[in-house]
């Protein structure tokens, strides 16, 4: 079952209003854009994902609250035109929700988990894009092991990529897996192959370089008075959201409402483990150029 992270913080900082126009950048399963959905009398929420199938799934999902939804495949970088297609120029609110879908964690054939064997594929839009495979059995072992530590930051990121190079061609998630706990045995309850998995889907999607155009392009999608809600899982992505966010409030072009990231109390967590790394942070749109 999907659970929507953060629920009620969400909804609390993008203030909904009833014929309010919102824009869920990352729809996924269609759990957030439900719940905004349910708020809305004459107003509309643009449902916009990367990933087809969790786009689909989210249409049966919200099937009951569809006069209030349009959904928009694509990118963060083309979030201007999913607002502009739907007929619209700015939102009073965003949502972006950085975790990757339970969905595609859960289905073997996607490649994103180390569980279950799979083809190496990794990537949220099938249609376009090198895949894993691509990435780890033609990228050169030095560039691997940079990318590797600076977007999994993983301390062992030179010995992980040596093995990757030595035991190619890598076949599937399982054999990727393998290759890196034979490297770097388990130390801890994480799986060793956790932040290697991590960094070669960041990679793979772009995932540094589709923030960047979020931060960059979301706020200006605001209408004066907006709101803007980011849930970030990982510190490199936190760091980013929090050091864009002080950077518009110190040119005065947004009021940051979160002096601190909001994380889930122990009771979502005990409901939904998957929770437990999250942050929240938000912000108000002055409409300042």
């Amino acid at each position: 079952m999907h659970v929507s992270v953060m629920p009620a913080e969400v909804l609390e900082h993008l203030a909904i209003r009833p014929d309010g126009i919102y824009l869920d950048a990352t729809a996924g399963m269609g759990g957030h854009t439900a719940l905004i959905a349910a708020r809305l009398t004459t107003g509309t929420v643009i449902a916009n994902d990367r990933d087809a199938e969790s786009l689909e799934m989210a249409r049966r999902n919200t099937a009951a609250q569809a006069t209030r939804i349009r959904f928009h495949q694509g990118r963060f970088g083309e979030l201007t035109r999913a607002v502009l297609e739907a007929g619209f120029e700015k939102v009073q609110g965003l949502l972006a929700d950085l975790g990757v879908s339970r969905y595609q964690l859960l289905e073997p054939e996607r490649g994103f988990s180390f569980l279950s064997d799979g083809p190496l594929d990794m990537r949220m839009d099938q249609t376009t894009g090198m895949t894993a495979a691509d990435l780890v059995n033609h990228t050169a072992e030095k560039a691997l092991a940079d990318l590797i530590f600076q977007l999994g930051e993983e301390r062992r990121a030179r010995k992980v990529a040596r093995a990757i190079v030595r035991a190619r061609p890598i076949r599937s998630t399982l054999h990727l897996a393998d290759v890196v706990e034979r490297a770097v045995p388990r130390t801890s309850r994480i799986h060793p192959a956790t932040r290697t998995f991590m960094a070669i889907r960041m990679a793979v999607n772009d995932e540094p370089g589709e923030l960047d155009r979020l931060l960059r392009t979301g706020p200006e999608l605001l209408a004066s008075g907006g709101r803007m809600v980011v849930i970030s899982f990982m510190s490199i992505d936190d760091r980013k959201v929090k050091e864009k966010f002080r950077e518009l409030g110190r040119e005065a072009r947004a009021t940051i409402l979160t002096k601190h990231p909001l994380q889930p109390g122990k009771e979502e967590i005990a409901h939904n483990p998957a929770s437990r790394s999250a942050k929240l942070r938000a912000l108000e749109w002055n409409g300042t150029n």
